[in-house]
């Protein structure tokens, strides 16, 4: 049986959930609270000296970082593919996947936290900033999918990279700019997916 040791809200964790579902394989979830430092107790370090979530233990094998996870199921679990075959295909899956992680994530964590912020300590120059550093990728992604159901034609690990934070878009209190028309498709077919519905987003 696969253990995910996860936190529900975590993005990187919710990826990887949508990967498990693609491939319809069972699991058990072990909660981490974060809240409370679980993933930095001696136990948790054992598997991943990072102390973060996700990590994922499948028999023997311990993987950590969601990156490194959904390649490795998608390696271990071929059917329904999340990955193009040709060398170029998989080079741009990895590319869109780390321009998330470092351009898309950051100023969504930053956009959440600062509205859950009370009111008077709300800083609204900075969740401007913020949520127009998430309308710039959008805006790129836009051309991305011009001629293109998904951001490299097939569903892949590239799409799922985005939906944990693109699902939430009106949550952040971003709305899609009406010239984004590749974009709303694009989120609507990612929203049809049973794998991204079963995060509950």
């Amino acid at each position: 049986m696969i253990r995910l040791y996860d936190y529900p809200d975590c993005p990187f964790c919710q990826k990887v959930r949508v990967v498990l579902a693609e491939k319809d394989l069972e699991f058990e979830r072990v909660h981490i609270d974060l809240r409370k430092n679980e993933q930095k107790t001696p136990e948790f370090l054992k598997l991943n000296p990072y102390g973060k979530v996700p990590v994922l233990i499948d028999e023997d094998v311990v993987v950590y970082d969601s990156t490194i996870i959904n390649e490795y199921l998608n390696d271990e679990y071929p059917n329904s593919p999340l990955m193009p075959e040709d060398s170029a295909g998989r080079a741009r899956v990895r590319l869109l996947e780390d321009f998330c992680d470092n351009s898309f994530i950051p100023p969504a964590g930053l956009v959440l936290a600062e509205m859950h912020r009370a009111d008077a300590e709300r800083d609204a120059e900075k969740l401007r900033r913020y949520q127009g550093e998430l309308g710039r990728v959008l805006g790129r992604l836009e051309g991305l999918l011009e001629g293109k159901p998904f951001l490299v034609g097939d569903f892949s690990l590239a799409d799922v990279a985005f939906v944990p934070r693109v699902m939430i878009l009106a949550q952040m209190g971003i709305e899609l700019d009406a010239r984004l028309q590749n974009v709303a498709a694009w989120i609507a077919r990612l929203q049809e997916r049973p794998s991204v519905r079963s995060l509950g987003l």
